[in-house]
């Protein structure tokens, strides 16, 4: 909302203030400044304020806002006098005000750095967390304009609002003066503001989403006359579903005099309901779905599936009509999941929701399932079904103009009924929150990530996102930091997350293979050295193998404390005659269960070739293996021996309670790759657990050697009053000083236009030097000739020198520099790049074609902590080079540790560097060179991850 004439022309509108939220019940609002064109809205919100809430904000009775007090609060500069907000429908819930003070508390401009802030909420809107939501914005405004502290005068009954500043988590001091208490705050993020918001923001868009897959009402706007159809198919699949709550149909072409389609009552409008509706399913044209989403927010629906195309996936008017769909809904409160989207699905009993083009609703499970894709969400509840998996929550959100996976994440996290969360993704909206949820959501259940169009170089059609700079195999390596379970297919995607579900998490990576085929356990065993498991000499229980003799090995192997999981071979047993007999494998599921139920807890995965029944009878969670068929029947015409009688089966009622919980599916696989597979995965991501329950530690560096402020001086200095948008490279000398600030030091190059200048600069570093080249197209290149080491004389040096310009060029071109030898050792990469989208990236690999050629490099997110350095230098294919490979003397990666954790210092210090490169650092078996240096500054990007909630507009 723009400004009228009237505002002050000497501060322009500040439309980044303005921020859709999610309140605490899971509705959202909109924050905007207040202007001058907002008078009546104010009046009016006034009138709704009881006396009492009025008495609070002013000490006293107040009924009506005089034409004085109206103008002074919608007229504002901007600066030291403020306002903001907080509107649904467009009209006013709530406003908050700061003006500046001085140390007397009168009004002041800057450079006074205090100011006098109040609130008033409509009591309706009231334990919405509404004022928390305000303070959060009003602070960061606040901050803007140089105003470190707020102070509040509250009257001491006002406890909802004495509990707002005291739960913020700033720094505060209370007093008690003249009957009110006295609030300072100051404004300054602190460790505990930032888990305090985050943790509200946790809840309130869980809750958001919580609406959508727990609704008591849902109706299908759209639903056809006749039947088929998008919305008549919705329809059914509501009712085929056996929802809980009430379902209604709405047509507005509905024929006059008929009430009912479907058996479900029909209606022309929403209006025509009579009751709430909790959620709204919208399947009509696109051009029409601006007169349905208004009908939805003018009688309180909570919701929208959006199933209609026709948006961003259709062009630049599409991507338009995506945004005037979101503002529209947000603007009454509602989320949306779509537009073009499949659905959602909530298997909660208690719920029973099918409201999605799936014609089945999947079975019960302890997955939740978001895909960003409707072909891939039916590929995937085609292949969960095959599999017999089970799943808690399905969501399709086709363009994810609104809800996203970010919100899934946040829904998840403590959602009893989700033990493991699978996600097919084509686009990161905002991937530095995502790395930040996943890795808390990581930290109680995996989160298993299929991310499509890795390298296509755009975003899908649909998604109008902000575009990521960084390499696929850099995403990967953060999500990886993360704890998040990246895989390349969404086949893989299934196979790991029903090992997850079903299996617990494996203590290490020693692994058992049993089976009856010598072949396949080899097969079995070369894929887990591939997958960097442990796996023990397989155990042949020979194709004569009973029911039986596979329960008693696979108790053996569980009991064996040199065992961390079991991996089980099967093939269909060979008869006298020669022909493949495909068995019972629901006798030998029995088995397997019997024995996994009765061992210790470790993970079991089931390799079969064509043994028709066991992926089925495996996948169920108790078994009901057919009591006509003897326990005690051989599986063998080959050796026709009696097979010793099997245990009462698991699931018929004859085991403890404690025996029927551990009783759960075990996983089948077609084939020892996927099995595998599936298993690294998890030993990995276990591993990951076991770090993430001690969590590395920032180092905090408290010498001399880390001057933040003089770095800041300089930065602020080298940017100037008036900062190219597009960035600053430093010089040789510029980069050398700033990097000095944190104990960086790289050694000094000096110039050589020519060979006396050479020889002048090696007396001034000393002999032996190096003589480099720094144009850019043979800048560390000595593949190219363009660098002589070890120069241990003048003669040495002329004599380099010349060959260098007779071979290369004029030295006008190669841009000659001389530089004192390092100590001896491994040639290494260090950088830091700041992502909008991801945001800084720590970045580590061996100089020259490691790096270059093959991509060997490790990545990690800043701040980084001593885990995360020591784990970068690990990460790489190339680190034996770093630790004595083929008997050289190892070097000293304590002190490339400290390098990579001072860089990161510096960048998450100071957002204004937006790149950082190292090359080479010469890492020496003690000590280590930092032989070039350049560094690229730039006005600091927004960071959305620690500004005030706000949810994302594309």
């Amino acid at each position: 909302m723009q400004p009228s004439p009237e505002q002050s022309p000497h501060h322009a509108y500040p439309d980044h203030w303005e921020a859709d939220v999610v309140l605490r019940d899971g509705g959202t609002a909109r924050i905007r400044p207040i202007t001058t064109d907002d008078a009546e809205r104010l009046v009016s919100f006034y009138e709704q304020v009881s006396d009492e809430s009025k008495y609070y904000r002013f000490f006293a009775p107040y009924p009506r806002l005089s034409a004085k007090d109206v103008h002074r609060f919608t007229h504002h500069d901007y600066v030291d006098r403020v306002g903001l907000a907080v509107t649904v429908g467009g009209e006013f819930i709530a406003t908050v005000r700061y003006d500046r003070i001085d140390a007397t508390g009168r009004p002041a401009s800057a450079p006074a750095d205090e100011a006098e802030v109040a609130f008033l909420v409509q009591d309706a809107h009231q334990g919405r967390g509404v004022a928390s939501t305000l303070l959060e914005h009003i602070a960061a405004v606040a901050r803007e304009r140089g105003i470190r502290r707020f102070a509040a005068e509250v009257l001491p009954a006002n406890t909802k609002m004495i509990k707002v500043f005291r739960d913020a988590g700033y720094t505060q001091r209370r007093s008690f003066e003249d009957g009110s208490v006295h609030l300072t705050l100051d404004l300054e993020p602190t460790a505990e503001s930032l888990a305090v918001q985050r943790a509200r923001e946790q809840r309130a868009e869980a809750k958001s989403v919580q609406r959508l897959l727990a609704p008591g009402s849902v109706a299908v706007i759209g639903a056809g006359r006749n039947p088929g159809g998008v919305g008549r198919t919705v329809l059914r699949n509501l009712l085929g579903a056996g929802f809980t709550g009430r379902v209604h149909a709405v047509n507005s072409a509905l024929d006059a005099g008929r009430d009912t389609i479907d058996g479900v009552p029909a209606h022309r409008s929403l209006g025509e309901i009579g009751e709430p509706v909790d959620l709204a399913v919208v399947a009509v044209p696109a051009d029409r779905v601006p007169e349905a989403v208004a009908d939805c927010g003018e009688h309180g629906v909570q919701g929208l599936v959006v199933l209609s195309a026709g948006y961003a996936e259709w062009g630049a008017e599409g991507r338009d009509r995506q945004r005037e769909l979101v503002r529209q809904a947000r603007s009454y409160g509602m989320r949306i999941i779509g537009p073009n989207a499949f659905g959602i699905i909530n298997n909660a009993e208690e719920v029973r929701l099918n409201a999605s083009l799936a014609p089945e609703r999947p079975a019960s499970g302890r997955i939740g399932l978001f895909t960003q894709s409707g072909a891939i969400g039916i590929a995937l509840l085609s292949g969960l079904y095959r599999r017999g998996a089970g799943l808690s929550t399905f969501i399709s959100a086709g363009n994810r103009a609104d809800i996203s996976g970010n919100d899934f994440l946040q829904y998840w996290y403590d959602d009893p009924d989700t033990d493991v969360a699978l996600l097919y993704l084509e686009s990161l909206g905002n991937p530095r929150k995502f790395t930040r949820l996943a890795r808390r959501t990581a930290a109680v259940k995996p989160v298993v990530v299929v991310k499509g169009a890795r390298h296509s170089g755009s975003t899908p059609p649909g998604h109008a996102v902000p575009i990521s700079r960084i390499p696929d195999s850099t995403v990967s390596a953060l999500m990886r930091q993360a704890g998040v379970i990246r895989v390349d297919t969404v086949t893989e995607m299934v196979d790991a997350g029903l090992l997850l579900a079903d299996q617990p998490l494996p203590a290490g990576g020693r692994v058992a293979i049993l089976g009856n085929s010598e072949s396949l356990g080899l097969l079995t065993y070369d894929v887990c050295l591939a997958e960097g498991l442990r796996p023990r000499p397989p155990i042949d229980l020979t194709t004569s193998a009973t029911p039986q003799d596979f329960r008693d090995a696979l108790s053996a192997a569980l009991a064996d404390g040199g065992c961390d999981a079991v991996i089980v071979t099967a093939i269909p047993w060979v008869g006298e005659n020669g022909e493949a007999e495909p068995g019972d494998g629901e006798v030998l599921a029995t088995a397997l269960h019997t024995a996994a139920a009765a061992g210790p807890a470790k993970p079991v995965a089931v390799v079969h070739v064509e043994i028709g029944g066991l992926a089925e009878a495996l996948s169920a969670a108790t078994s009901t293996v057919s009591q006509q068929r003897p326990a005690t029947q051989p599986f063998t015409a080959a050796q026709g021996a009696p097979a010793k009688p099997l245990a009462p089966a698991p699931g018929t009622g004859t085991e403890t309670p404690e025996e029927a919980r551990r009783i759960g599916r075990i996983p089948a696989y077609p084939a020892a790759e996927r099995a595998v597979r599936a298993l690294a995965e998890a030993v990995r991501y276990a591993q990951w657990r076991r770090q993430a329950a001690v969590p590395g530690k920032v180092p905090d560096f408290l010498d001399d050697t880390i001057d933040p402020q003089g770095a800041a001086a300089r930065i602020e200095a080298l940017l100037g009053d008036d900062p190219d948008p597009r960035g600053r490279p430093l010089g040789h000398d510029e980069a050398r000083e700033l990097l000095a600030c944190y104990g960086i030091t790289v050694r000094p190059t000096l110039a050589a236009p020519g060979p006396e200048e050479a020889v002048a600069a090696a007396a001034r570093l000393g002999y032996p030097v190096a003589l480099k080249t720094t144009a850019p197209h043979l800048r560390h290149r000595a593949d190219l000739g363009g660098v002589r080491l070890d120069l241990d004389s003048e003669a040495a040096l002329r004599r380099a020198y010349g060959d260098l310009t007779e071979l290369l060029g004029k030295p006008a071109e190669l841009r000659p520099v001389v530089q004192a030898m390092a100590p001896r050792g491994v040639d290494t990469v260090v950088r830091a790049t700041i992502d909008p989208a991801a945001g800084a990236v720590l970045s580590f690999g061996l100089a020259g074609a490691p790096s270059e050629l093959l991509g060997d490099t490790a990545h990690r997110l800043v701040p980084a902590t001593d885990r995360d350095a020591a784990e970068l230098i690990r990460s790489i294919r190339a680190a034996p080079v770093l630790f004595g490979w083929r008997g050289a003397a190892p070097v000293d990666t304590a002190a490339l540790e400290e390098l990579l954790l001072r860089v990161s210092r510096l960048v998450d210090d100071h957002p204004e560097v937006v790149s950082i490169a190292l090359e080479p650092v010469v890492v020496a078996p003690q000590g280590l060179s930092v032989l070039g240096a350049s560094v690229r500054l730039s006005p600091p990007p927004a960071r959305t991850d620690l500004g005030p909630r706000r949810l994302s507009n594309y």
